[in-house]
């Protein structure tokens, strides 16, 4: 391998750390110039994520062992230095992570971008975040990298204007600085008890540990799971999703669809590499699979409940969120690789719904959703049309309403897994997985509830997405057609266009993720790759399989 590509891990934290760094150098009035960075970082992410997925892919020949590549920042070897871990999962979530920035950023070039101060600044820091946080090797710098994603997160949250964005950003606000220091004490008595916070090392050392110490482990990786689960927007830890995802400015949640998948990552991550020593309760099925069950329940429940879409948008995420809980909470590893393929379509899906609906918002006469609920609720009868005229300005696109309908249509088959798009080659792989978890011939009474569960809330997005559909295109008389840019519909028929693309490429897609699932059933390859990247010297972890 060249000495320039042994550099590649650690570039796609450092190429949105300096663009970023750079833009806040230059004021308002160099748009151009932010632009031209921004557009320059994001396109080098995107290559940067192929790249690294094909290398851990075998497709670019590497000397990384298992596909495995380990960066060690300032050449101190681990535990003892800064390590970067480049692997199947984590190049995964890189690309995705990529695709769904560069669609919502365009989408904010727009016009969106101009709603507040320093938006292309806080927009490459959360990318680094995200990047960082797939990356990171160790405890301490996941926990770097989530505040840094947060900070940003913060800012883009309240970026524009109006009492009901700043309510639910600071809600969303303290709920997280809550959640990071909880996930700062659980760092604390780990690293007590075992004296490092690098994965690999501590996946090493926790087997070793007994009685009192094993105890004090088992109650910070506790903490450390309450956290990750409320980032992953857990019952009962999300109820402040929906406001917060619903009144940030579309592409702002558009972006945020991935920020709950963080957590999950974290959650399967660690509950991998620990899983050889005993994963403690909190990264295993006997909490994740209840708590995702009930997860499910809740976003279903509130979706149905919900009159406001983007709200229901916000539902379907946390409904997303117990999916993917209660599959990674069954018993090995069977679903694994089911449950990323979901994870990859449920992003890509979400992201486009929150800009898409933003641009139906343009079709609706001012007040006109909330009437709509109203009349039904009480059954009243139809006021009089609105004069509200679109004040948006952009370039018509041709046939703007049958495309809005059109990406509608294909976002509610995708979140609700119906064919003949890849949201039911998800679910469907999903559940197929489930019923075949069982060691007996008869599927277990978890696998059973789940495949219920999934179905019914599927039941359930298609009555309550398809009732704001009716409501949203054919029972509104005075309808405005919009103007819509195509910087602002290419975004969003990218991302549903992605989504068909897998649909049609889920055979070879599905098989590269079954092989990450299997990956991480084998905890030895991350940690040896890890701890011998200088001595070359094979470790054996406690318990780890081969």
């Amino acid at each position: 391998m060249t000495e320039w590509l042994k550099h590649l891990p650690i570039l796609p934290v450092a190429v949105p750390l300096l663009a970023g760094a750079a833009m806040l150098l230059l004021n308002d009035s160099h748009r151009r110039a932010r632009l031209a960075l921004s557009s320059l970082s994001i396109l080098a992410q995107i290559v940067l994520a192929i790249t690294l997925l094909r290398m851990t892919a075998g497709y670019i020949p590497t000397d990384w062992p298992d596909g495995v590549g380990v960066y060690l920042l300032g050449d101190w070897p681990a535990p003892f230095g800064i390590v970067a871990v480049v692997d199947r999962l984590s190049t995964t979530m890189l690309l995705l992570t990529a695709v769904l920035g560069a669609a919502t950023w365009v989408y904010a070039t727009a016009r969106w971008d101009r709603a507040g101060v320093h938006f292309h600044p806080l927009f490459q820091f959360l990318l680094m975040g995200l990047n960082g946080a797939f990356l990171t090797g160790d405890l301490f710098n996941l926990f770097v990298f989530f505040e840094v994603l947060l900070a940003a997160s913060y800012g883009l949250m309240l970026h524009g204007s109006g009492r009901a964005r700043v309510a639910a950003g600071l809600h969303y606000i303290v709920v997280n600085l809550v959640a990071s220091f909880l996930l700062l004490i659980a760092m604390a008595l780990i690293y007590g008890v075992t004296g490092t916070l690098n994965m690999a090392d501590l996946a090493q050392r926790a087997g070793l540990l007994a009685g009192s110490e094993r105890l004090l482990f088992e109650a910070g990786a506790a903490i450390l799971g309450i956290a990750f689960l409320t980032k992953a927007a857990a019952w009962p830890l999300n109820f402040w999703l929906p406001a917060a995802y619903a009144n940030a400015a579309p592409p702002v949640g558009a972006v945020f669809a991935i920020m709950t998948k963080v957590g999950i990552y974290a959650l399967l991550r660690i509950g991998s590499l620990l899983l050889p020593s005993g994963a403690p309760a909190a990264f295993g099925g006997e909490w994740m699979f209840p708590l995702g069950m009930a997860t499910l329940i809740f976003g279903t429940i509130g979706l149905l409940a919900a009159p406001q879409a983007e709200r229901q948008a916000g539902y379907c995420i946390i409904m997303s969120s117990g999916t993917l809980l209660a599959a990674l909470g069954m018993p090995g590893v069977t679903l694994t690789g089911p449950a990323l393929f979901y994870l990859i379509v449920s992003v890509l899906a979400l992201g486009a719904l929150f800009m898409l609906l933003e641009m139906v918002e343009r079709t609706q006469a001012f007040g006109a959703e909330l009437l709509a609920v109203s009349i039904e609720a009480f059954d009243l009868e139809d006021p009089e049309p609105s004069d509200r005229s679109d004040d948006v300005i952009g370039v018509a696109i041709p046939a703007a309403m049958a495309f809005l309908g059109m990406s509608f249509i294909a976002c509610a088959l995708l979140i609700t897994g119906l064919p003949p798009l890849s949201g039911f080659v998800a679910k469907f792989s999903l559940l197929s997985a489930a019923l075949q978890t069982s060691a007996i011939d008869t599927p277990s009474l978890s696998a059973w509830s789940l495949v219920a569960a999934v179905l019914l809330s599927g039941l359930a997005g298609i009555i309550a997405l398809g009732r704001t559909g009716i409501r949203l295109f054919w029972s509104s008389e005075d309808s405005i057609t919009p103007r819509l840019r195509v910087t602002e519909a290419a975004p969003v028929a990218a991302l549903i266009l992605s989504c068909v693309a897998l649909s049609f490429w889920a055979g070879p897609t599905m098989t590269y993720l079954e092989r990450t699932a299997n990956y991480l059933d084998r905890p030895a390859i991350y940690i040896n790759a890890v701890l011998t990247q200088n001595s070359g010297k094979p470790v054996d972890p406690a318990g780890a399989s081969q």
